[in-house]
């Protein structure tokens, strides 16, 4: 499992948001999905923590806190989607 971490400030680093949860159990994973055009921090993250307890105790703690100047979205994270990539045909498309 893995925890999306919303309305980040983009001053934040990987290391700032491992410490905040580290309070709640051991982080094993800090993300920052950067802008690939910019490289620009996208103003969310991603957090893996050693269990699922620990994941559940950093949400329910931490969704809604206000944290460096901002007030958090904390939640269980979804799955990526796979989206086809611009100017491809979608599946049963006809011609």
């Amino acid at each position: 499992m893995s925890i999306y971490v919303g309305n980040l400030s983009y001053d934040v680093t990987e290391e700032n948001l491992s410490t905040a949860f580290s309070e709640y159990g051991t982080v094993k994973l800090v993300k920052l999905p950067t802008d690939r055009e910019t490289g620009k921090m996208r103003g969310f993250g991603f957090v893996e923590m050693s269990s699922d307890a620990e994941e559940a105790k950093a949400i329910d703690e931490l969704e809604g806190a206000e944290w460096m100047g901002r007030t958090l979205t904390v939640n269980k994270a979804r799955p990526r989607e796979n989206r086809a990539s611009s100017g491809s045909i979608g599946a049963g498309t006809r011609y």
